[in-house]
């Protein structure tokens, strides 16, 4: 599937197939930008990808808003009080197929119920998807006026040089996202197989994507 077909489908809010490389996780997730999702676009998450629901959002809006990564804000707690914390801080070598993780904060919007129903997670991430479009335009937003934490939607923030310093999932959507010249926000969820127990094979990822008519694209072919 061309690149150009991946970047017409995400400027017209449609989900994607992205798989991230077979020396790395060997994930396919479906991608979609986060000011487009639909409660629909949830539930197709929620049951044909069953992996975790995040929104990977572009680094320099993330700095912006004052989104931390998790493991430093639990280093950052673990010096102040909380020494019982220390052992969770992410280590060099905890994750074999990188050297960091990009989990930021937790969140539901203020306005929603309980936060996990599809309605409500969709609500939250075309939330998000709105303050980054905000913040890169220059406006000045308290990110806590609208969302509390804990919450039920992922947050994820892009490492700062992309591509160049991390090739996960977050930094692909995210240069999928600057390519095709949309919001920098990106709905991300991987696809596991309920059989085996693992992620879902490369195979039957590009499988799904000529059942249902979705581009698939390797993280190799994202430059």
């Amino acid at each position: 599937m061309s690149l150009e077909k991946v970047k017409e489908d995400l400027r017209n809010g449609k989900m994607i197939l992205l798989y991230d490389a077979d020396d790395r996780e060997g994930e396919t997730d479906l991608v979609i930008p986060a000011l487009s999702v639909t409660p629909a676009d949830v539930a197709r998450m929620r049951c044909d990808g069953g992996g975790l629901i995040c929104v990977a959002v572009h680094g320099d809006a993330a700095d912006r808003l004052g989104l931390p990564f998790m493991s430093e804000l639990l280093k950052s707690v673990s010096l102040n009080g909380h020494s019982s914390l220390r052992s969770l801080v992410e280590k060099k070598g905890d994750i074999p197929y990188d050297s960091r993780s990009s989990f930021s904060l937790w969140v539901n919007h203020r306005d929603t119920f309980t936060g996990i129903t599809d309605i409500d997670r969709a609500f939250t991430i075309k939330k998000v998807g709105e303050t980054v479009e905000k913040v890169l335009k220059g406006e000045k937003l308290d990110f806590g006026r609208e969302f509390r934490s804990p919450g039920h939607v992922a947050l994820l923030r892009a490492a700062p040089g992309l591509l160049e310093e991390r090739r996960g999932q977050t930094e692909l959507s995210i240069q999928l996202a600057l390519m095709a010249g949309i919001n920098p926000s990106m709905v991300v969820c991987e696809m596991l197989d309920c059989c085996t127990g693992k992620a879902l094979s490369k195979e039957d990822a590009r499988k799904y994507g000529v059942r249902h008519n979705m581009p698939f694209i390797e993280g190799k072919d994202v430059f």
